[in-house]
């Protein structure tokens, strides 16, 4: 059974508002990182560089980072554009669903071995059952959900959407 949590354009309002609070963190900044996490991570990612590109002057980057979402310490974390690419710059790593927290700490993981101005993190949905000390400074909505409950987000051309199975 599907219950729906966020509409097309409950998603597309939120990731305008993210954008904002991104610009309005980086006002300063010449160039921003928007690392996105393979999958929904790195779709949302791009929502929310596309509207950076229209409201801000700064260059916008846009990183894929790549790893096992299962198994982040076998897979390693790569990203799509070289370390100097994102060396003393401000990076927004960008996730769909902040669970466990796993994803991000092992992303923000990877960034911290290079010296960088800021390190941001955003998510469309912070779940609230962490496992590691990491929190969402940009968030969509949060839910209070079980553990046996699953959170899917689909991105699709004019339908996306978030439900709860």
């Amino acid at each position: 059974m599907k219950n729906h949590i966020l509409t097309h354009d409950q998603i597309q309002h939120i990731a305008k508002r993210i954008a904002y609070q991104i610009y309005e963190t980086n006002v300063d900044e010449k160039e921003i990182v928007v690392a996105g996490v393979n999958g929904g991570g790195n779709d949302f990612a791009k929502k929310i560089v596309a509207i950076l590109k229209k409201i801000t002057e700064a260059q916008i980057v846009l990183c894929k980072v790549s790893m096992d979402k299962k198994n982040p310490l076998k897979s390693g974390v790569e990203t799509s554009i070289p370390e100097d690419d994102y060396k003393n710059k401000s990076i927004v790593l960008v996730d769909d669903v902040l669970n466990s927290g796993t994803t991000l700490i092992y992303g923000v993981h990877h960034f911290l071995k290079t010296p960088i101005k800021q390190l941001k993190t955003a998510v469309l949905v912070n779940r609230n059952h962490k496992k590691y000390p990491i929190k969402a400074d940009f968030k969509g909505i949060s839910l209070s959900t079980s553990l046996n409950e699953h959170i899917k987000v689909e991105f699709k051309p004019k339908n996306d959407i978030v439900y709860l199975e």
